[in-house]
């Protein structure tokens, strides 16, 4: 049974999701203006052979969301303070576009994790998309036409989007700060360097998986990781968008194996 944990982190309360008995530890990093249920599909494979924590990242979902700036170091900080929260010593973490930059800056400069996975990774496409500006014009005015306009762009199949995601977006953008939150870590990214000076410094091993329609972050720009990584391994998954773990997470599961 998944259950609602929170905890102090510097003097913000951050929630997470806890789930599974396993000893492997894995940690599901979400992205830009997520929240740990953008997991929910993946959990119910995912905590079979893991114990899962699934954090909101600070300034995102129910976390607390301070007046800063909320840059990719910041997040990274926050990361390694979060897991010294927990208690958690070695984990293996999937992190997933803003989580999947997020969780490359944390394994460079810390030697601790087992397996990093990477889905869709923010941190070397320094241009907008179509999708990616709807998904920032949905944050700033959160109704049902934009939210289910960006999600649709953002998923790439032409299937309609489950409503329930839709509904909560717009509840979380409504919280206090959470826009703020929500832009300052895109400007956050805009003046960040570009990640793959940072790469070479990953020391384990290492998995990267694209949807092959991403409309966010396009496959193209899978090759700066991959090349950049010295244990990397690479899988396509094939008609899925941004988030192929929400689309089809019993082959995500099979693949991150």
């Amino acid at each position: 049974m998944v259950q609602e944990n929170f905890v102090e982190v510097e003097g913000n309360k951050i929630r997470y999701l806890e789930t599974g008995r396993s000893k492997s530890t894995l940690i599901l990093v979400h992205g830009l203006g997520a929240s740990a249920e953008r997991w929910i599909n993946a959990i119910p494979y995912l905590e079979k052979d893991h114990h899962l924590i699934v954090p909101d990242l600070i300034g995102f979902g129910l976390s607390d969301k301070p007046v800063v700036d909320y840059t990719t170091d910041f997040f990274s900080d926050f990361l390694k303070k979060f897991l010294d929260s927990v208690g958690i010593k070695n984990p293996n973490i999937i992190g997933s576009s803003l989580g999947g930059q997020v969780t490359a800056e944390y394994a460079s400069k810390n030697k601790n994790i087992k397996k990093l996975i990477l889905v869709s990774p923010s941190g070397v496409m320094k241009k907008s998309t179509p999708a990616l500006d709807a998904y920032i014009m949905a944050a700033l005015y959160p109704n049902e036409a934009n939210a289910k306009n960006a999600f649709e762009m953002m998923e790439g199949s032409g299937l309609e989007v489950d409503p329930s995601i839709v509904e909560s977006f717009i509840e979380r953008m409504k919280l206090p700060n959470a826009k703020m939150a929500f832009m300052s870590t895109i400007l956050g990214l805009k003046n960040a360097e570009l990640i793959t000076n940072k790469l070479q410094f990953i020391n384990v091993p290492t998995l990267i998986i694209w949807g092959s329609a991403d409309p966010v972050i396009p496959i193209n720009h899978a090759d700066g990781f991959v090349s950049s990584i010295k244990d990397c391994r690479f899988y396509r998954m094939d008609n899925c968008g941004h988030t192929p773990y929400v689309q089809d997470p019993k082959g995500f599961l099979k693949n991150c194996a």
